[in-house]
């Protein structure tokens, strides 16, 4: 079996002042850089005129799939930015923080408004911590799997028995109705390959897996 990690249940926030500035720490779960990329920019687009939005992610760095050698062992992409504050001061201390609590396919951004106040290298580490820290605690830690997607697509005459089988596993799965029917499908790595069987059989073979 693919080995469990410790990621973040949903997104979350925690805001507090230090010194005048106010800090508010985002984090959210994701599973690709594109998806940790993309909550950087919602965010960044949220507090245009922040003094610094700090980002810091723990993401896989390929897709995870049952095909790669090592399944879910997908090496790990790490980054951070200071975002302007000074060098170190900022985002290496928010990723420690996901370092420290052993959490990945996760990422961070701390928004500050400046206060006025200097708080120093040692003071912006501890609030960039802090942000992260408490974002974290307000999220809730879980363990999960990893999961690999594919997509399932068939002609409508097939499309209830594919859709029947993804119900029966308990899998997540999207489904788009057009020319033909294309389920997105997100499934434990493990289980994977008997699934994409299963629809085979269940289909006579004429599902297309991508």
């Amino acid at each position: 079996m693919t080995d469990a990690y410790r990621t973040v249940a949903d997104r979350a926030e925690a805001r507090f002042e230090v010194s005048g500035s106010e800090f508010i720490g985002y984090i959210s779960p994701a599973e690709t850089v594109a998806e940790a990329e993309a909550f950087i920019d919602e965010i960044e687009e949220r507090h245009p005129d922040a003094t610094h939005n700090v980002p810091a992610y723990r993401v896989p760095a390929g897709e995870a799939s049952s095909a790669v050698p090592g399944g879910g062992n997908v090496m790990l992409r790490e980054y951070q930015s200071d975002d302007g504050e000074p060098t170190g001061s900022s985002g290496k201390p928010a990723l420690n923080v996901l370092v420290q609590q052993d959490v990945r396919n996760v990422v961070a951004v701390v928004t500050r408004y400046y206060g006025g106040t200097n708080l120093g290298v040692g003071g912006l580490a501890r609030a960039y911590s802090r942000a992260v820290k408490e974002a974290l605690d307000a999220a809730g830690i879980v363990e999960e799997i990893p999961h690999e997607r594919f997509t399932a697509t068939v002609d409508y005459d097939d499309s209830g028995d594919v859709r029947g089988i993804l119900e029966s596993t308990g899998v997540e799965f999207e489904a788009d109705y057009d020319q033909r029917v294309s389920f997105s499908v997100r499934v434990p790595i493990d289980d994977a390959d008997a699934l994409r069987d299963r629809l085979r059989s269940a289909t006579s073979g004429r599902v297309e897996i991508e």
